[in-house]
């Protein structure tokens, strides 16, 4: 199938351009895993085709339903499993428009340590990420007990457009892919922030009214 005939084509692109971000920035698995997903309708998103995402081109996405129903396009069986981990994101809340999953370094230590990434570094109040980032219990991959433990992490703290997956990543939603790939960057600051903050005495909390002025600058100087 040629480029010129490929469905939702701006909606790819877009994915292909958030996998490019993901690169530039090193968030990226350093084996090159990660899925990323697109709403590409009321009912339907695109999904990457592979767990390896390097070499991704519009054509290496599948459409699929918000009901889990292959529509067009082959998706690989590592793929197959995470279906309903886009799927039932996308259900529970109709603002997001794309999703990431990676394996992103700094991020992959709290999730291997079970521990929240708190909301301290400013970056991330301006990118809208307010709350901690929770942590979604360990399950394995694609299994109903892990896609409903990341659909209650994100239902019980509406504020979160990120968890980390226990023993395994972290998943970030956004008003579009490029949106939640540039989350994903800041989130990866944050988390090496935290981490080699410690050597000097940890990071320290936000003021309380910290996120109000925030939002005030902001929409003062139209950001």
């Amino acid at each position: 199938m040629s480029g010129s005939t490929l469905s939702y084509g701006a909606e790819r692109q877009e994915v292909v351009a958030a996998i490019r971000r993901l690169e530039e920035t090193s968030v990226l698995s350093r084996s090159g895993h990660a899925n990323l997903s697109a709403r590409a309708s009321d009912d339907r998103m695109l999904l990457t085709t592979s767990g390896m995402v390097r070499d991704v081109t519009p054509s290496d996405m599948a459409v699929v339903g918000l009901d889990g129903t292959a529509i067009e396009g082959m998706l690989d069986p590592t793929n197959q499993e995470i279906v309903e981990m886009h799927s039932r994101v996308y259900r529970l809340r109709p603002e997001v428009g794309g999703i990431v999953h990676t394996h992103a370094p700094w991020l992959l230590s709290f999730a291997m340590a079970n521990q929240v990434l708190p909301a301290r570094y400013e970056a991330l109040l301006r990118f809208g990420q307010a709350v901690d980032v929770p942590v979604v219990p360990w399950a394995p991959r694609g299994s109903d007990a892990s896609v409903s433990g990341i659909v209650d992490a994100f239902r019980q703290e509406p504020g979160t457009k990120a968890v980390l997956l226990g023993n395994h990543g972290v998943l970030v939603v956004g008003e579009s892919p490029l949106a939640a790939a540039a989350l994903l960057a800041v989130l990866e600051e944050a988390a090496e922030a935290e981490l080699t903050g410690r050597a000097i005495g940890g990071a320290k909390d936000l003021p309380l009214d910290a996120l109000g002025s925030i939002r005030q600058a902001m929409a003062v100087h139209g950001a």
